[in-house]
């Protein structure tokens, strides 16, 4: 009981500080920013109360103890149900959103009454079982972390804690003439696509930017937020790269998140290194037998960063590295029409060939590029990527990385620190 009540002051304590300094509600204040927010305000999502209903459900599920008093088959079975009512959840949205979809269904309410009833049934059982399989989740992933030498004291700081649910949407705005990340704003993940089509439309013409609004998987605010999966091993890779991000933000590369887009790939291409080897570690830790089984996927649910449908001879990684070579070089050539024309041709080649990506554009590419744990893809040829494998590859072990990284300022020293 004592353990509890100090690791409950210890994150509570820890979670105001992360409120209060790093929520991501509240992006820097530069005009820029505050011209788009012109246009999102009404939109955006609120993160005060995102946080403090979190904040109580760990407190909450903190006093239960049930990763520490059930057995490991026990939580197992409770990890297996809740991933199970999950699945189950996504496919009953996804059939409401069709319903209401439809032009010939005049009375959707009527037609969908018996299906949100179910809904009604099924989130109650989910929230039932949230608390329970998190804490078993987050447990486990703290034991790994204490084994990859990732904890201070046996007790990884901050805590690990993350609440799976709804994520909101990112608002990426990038310059017109350049690929540049200069706004990320979180957006209500209730909003439809075609006001997202809208916003981005009437951002671009006032301010001559370009934006998209984009799907997240995760976001580091703390606890951290997670989108709902049935891919367990995706899952557990989510949870330890939001993680990495908590960690980091104690550290330089973290709290100058915002500050550089170098800076920025480095700590996304950390997390995305780092969160893949723990979770796989976990994965392979506590359910070995689901090794070589399929993962429960929702037709809802789509990892954004990774390929969709099988293919055999689309090189997805391959033809988007393509394509962000060319554009860069367009705009680098100030041939902004062409360049965005040339994006466009190249998202129809996407779509022919079963991606449904809805806009490829210079915003596009300064999001995803960030994520440059794999050679190729969005990232182009730019070379903080690589030069973040190269210090992963010439670490003895994960905890030297990260721990080397996270004190990193500029990619400078990034460079002088491989070259050693």
């Amino acid at each position: 009981m004592f353990r509890h009540i100090v690791r409950g002051l210890e994150f509570s304590f820890i979670f105001f500080i992360f409120a209060a300094l790093f929520s991501y509600s509240a992006p820097p204040l530069t005009d820029q920013i505050e011209k788009i927010r012109a246009y999102t305000r009404d939109l955006e999502f609120n993160y005060v109360a995102w946080t403090t209903d979190a904040a109580l459900l760990k407190l909450q599920a903190n006093s239960i103890g049930a990763e520490q008093t059930l057995s490991r088959e026990d939580q197992k079975v409770i990890v297996a149900q809740y991933l199970r009512v999950t699945r189950k959840i996504l496919d009953e949205e996804n059939q409401l959103q069709q319903i209401y979809a439809d032009p010939n269904i005049a009375d959707k309410e009527s037609v969908s009454a018996n299906l949100r009833a179910i809904l009604k049934t099924d989130y109650a059982n989910q929230n039932e079982l949230a608390p329970f399989a998190e804490a078993i989740l987050q447990e486990q992933v703290s034991v790994v972390l204490k084994e990859l030498g990732l904890t201070a004291f046996g007790q990884p700081i901050p805590s690990l804690l993350y609440h799976s649910t709804p994520l909101p949407y990112a608002l990426i705005v990038s310059p017109r003439d350049r690929i540049e990340q200069i706004a990320n704003i979180s957006l209500d993940p209730l909003l439809p696509v075609d006001e997202q089509a809208r916003l981005e439309t009437n951002i671009d013409r006032a301010l001559n930017t370009s934006s998209l609004v984009v799907p997240v998987g995760g976001i580091g605010v703390y606890p951290t937020m997670v989108m709902r999966t049935t891919d367990l091993h995706w899952l557990l890779n989510t949870i330890s790269h939001e993680w990495i991000h908590n960690y980091l933000t104690l550290r330089p590369l973290g709290f100058l998140y915002s500050s550089d887009p170098a800076i920025r790939t480095m700590n996304e291409t950390t997390a995305s290194i780092a969160g893949d080897e723990i979770g796989t570690l976990v994965f392979q830790k506590y359910y070995p037998e689901l090794a070589n089984a399929s993962p429960l996927t929702s037709s809802l649910i789509l990892n954004p960063f990774s390929a969709p449908p099988t293919q055999t001879t689309f090189d997805f990684r391959a033809e988007m590295y393509l394509t962000r070579v060319h554009a860069e070089e367009l705009l680098k050539a100030g041939e902004i029409d062409q360049a965005e024309a040339y994006m466009e041709a190249r998202r129809q080649v996407f779509l022919q060939n079963g991606y449904l990506i809805r806009k490829i554009n210079q915003a596009y590419f300064a999001f995803y590029g960030a994520y440059a744990d794999s050679p190729g893809g969005a990232a182009g040829e730019d070379p903080v990527g690589p030069a973040v494998r190269a210090l992963r590859a010439q670490s003895p072990t994960l905890a030297d990385f990260v721990n080397t990284i996270s004190w990193m300022t500029d990619f400078t020293q990034l460079q002088t620190a491989i070259q050693k």
